[in-house]
């Protein structure tokens, strides 16, 4: 197992390109740290597209209902699902959306996130104490800056497999 300062509390997101690392922030966002891990140790994640990618801004995941690269991929329905698991309060805080941070996919109900997640490109000011934080990418962002642009792409990337490093 690698060297990660936090095993329990760490992301494995293997990508076409490589894999990106990602720490959790339980101290900010234990229901959305929880729900992930819960997701990628059912493998939930999984095979999952990039359902909408913008240049510049961010890619998103996570739709584990309509966005599985096998069998049950849905372009038009891609980013309208979850999981079967209920929705997650909103846990706010002042951890900014810079690049690489983690942040919660969710609707207009700022307490509706519940499997969608994004990865932020740049420094995105305007979605600080929005959109809950619960993450940041310490390594592999270059596979993140890679992934195919688009809404939906029409060839998307996806996550191959996403794990818990612990679990390794």
């Amino acid at each position: 197992m690698a060297d990660y300062k936090d095993p329990e509390n760490t992301i494995i997101m293997t990508l076409t390109g490589g894999d990106v690392v990602i720490e959790l922030l339980p101290d900010v966002a234990p229901k959305h740290v929880e729900r992930m891990k819960e997701l990628a140790r059912a493998g939930k994640y999984d095979n999952v597209a990039f359902h909408r990618v913008i240049d510049g801004f961010m890619a998103q995941t996570g739709d584990v209902e309509h966005a599985n690269m096998e069998g049950d991929y849905n372009p038009g329905r891609a980013g309208t699902g979850g999981s079967d698991m209920p929705d997650l309060p909103a846990e706010f805080s002042n951890v900014p959306h810079a690049r690489g941070s983690l942040g919660a996919a969710r609707s207009a109900s700022p307490d509706s996130a519940n499997s969608q997640f994004f990865i932020n490109f740049g420094d995105n000011a305007f979605l600080n104490g929005q959109y809950t934080v619960y993450g940041q990418v310490t390594s592999g962002m270059d596979h993140v800056d890679a992934i195919v642009r688009g809404e939906p792409p029409a060839s998307p990337d996806r996550m191959i497999k996403v794990r818990v490093a612990s679990d390794d």
